[in-house]
């Protein structure tokens, strides 16, 4: 199956070749588009070793590829969980700052947010700073291969290093939300990338985004938990999720248990469904991330299926987004989904098959 029904988002973890890097398939498919390569940011974060400090948060190259009209077709972005392939190919050379790339560093969110809207993507190390600088009265310290900003008191603002070695090779390719022949205009992605020698890295995963708002109400919403918490095994099973992925987790228990309590299923349940859930631990690296369902203010108003294994064929990613599509919809009809049975451990697909079979569209 090349279609689907609703309208969904992908997120398409892939490894440059040695040598290359991300910005190069931006630049094929920008040509193929007759449109262009926008350098910006992209946000992430990553455990810190410094002591005292829980987590650094970072910003790093990022390419958005616009058409001949200025429409997306892609964003090209680091992944910081692909590793294993990155170890340097013997007799290569690796080193940091490939193409001069750095990372801008912040142990606070809130200022690294305000580096990403002074900071211009396309200045150089040295002086990519100095707006951010400016704001504060200060001048930025640079040194040979690094900046810094400190505030009045020496507190730290932000730092710039280079690139670390390698980390211009993966490449998570980011499309729109996709209406229509979803397979095919995967295809105008990936294909480009499978001619410039891309592969699927070892802890690559495919990421599925469908439109948040029709789950959030307490059956839709407690379906998609049972869904994911009940028939773990057998969803994995019958996608072939990847066991060197990284970042997937079973949802809370604290949530299963939840979503049982007898909550009417309108406005006023949701609102009370949704406060309580904000405080069970959800995060966005298990298997779904609901945290934007629950969310007050939703920054991508999605649910995020994260369990496909990583892909670079277009059609392959579909075909099992269109199994994924159907126990979504699944979970839109307010019967409570059921818990799998013993059938399910010896045939997941058929299982699955077998609970979608009836589709509330």
């Amino acid at each position: 199956m090349d279609e689907l029904s609703l309208r969904t988002g992908f997120e398409i973890e892939l490894l440059a070749p040695a040598g290359s890097d991300r910005q190069t398939l931006a630049e094929a498919l920008a040509a193929r588009h007759a449109g262009a390569v926008r350098r910006s940011f992209h946000t992430d974060s990553e455990p810190s070793a410094v002591p005292g400090v829980g987590v650094f948060r970072h910003l790093s190259p990022a390419f958005d590829v616009v058409d001949a009209a200025g429409a997306p077709v892609a964003r090209l972005v680091d992944d910081i969980t692909i590793e294993a392939d990155l170890a340097p190919v013997p007799g290569a050379r690796a080193r940091p700052g490939h193409r001069g790339w750095y990372r801008l560093l912040s142990d606070d969110a809130r200022l690294l947010r305000l580096v990403a809207q002074h900071a211009d993507p396309g200045a150089p190390l040295a002086s990519v700073l100095d707006p951010v600088a400016a704001l504060f009265g200060v001048r930025a310290d640079v040194f040979a291969a690094a900046a810094r900003v400190n505030d009045a008191t020496g507190a730290t603002i932000a730092v710039a290093l280079p690139l670390p070695a390698g980390r211009e090779r993966p490449c998570e390719v980011v499309t729109p939300p996709l209406v229509t022949d979803h397979a095919a205009a995967l295809e105008r992605l990936l294909a480009p990338a499978r001619e410039l020698g891309f592969t699927v890295p070892r802890e690559a995963a495919v990421h599925v985004h469908v439109d948040g708002a029709p789950f959030r109400r307490p059956a839709a919403f407690a379906n998609v938990v049972r869904l994911f918490a009940h028939w773990r095994e057998p969803l994995w099973a019958a996608l072939g999720t990847n066991p060197a992925c990284r970042r997937l987790a079973p949802l809370p228990d604290a949530l299963v248990d939840l979503v049982e309590r007898p909550w009417a299923d309108d406005d006023a349940g949701w609102a009370g469904l949704r406060a309580e859930a904000r405080a069970v631990g959800l995060t966005k690296y298990a298997d779904v991330n609901l945290t934007q369902l629950v969310a007050e203010r939703p920054v991508r108003d999605t649910v995020e299926v994260r369990v496909l294994p990583g892909d670079v064929d277009g059609h392959a990613v579909v075909r099992r987004a269109a199994l994924v599509e159907r126990l979504l919809l699944r979970c839109l009809d307010p019967a409570p989904l059921p818990r799998p049975g013993a059938a399910a451990a010896h045939d997941p697909r058929a299982a699955l098959d077998e609970l979608t079979a009836v589709v509330v569209r």
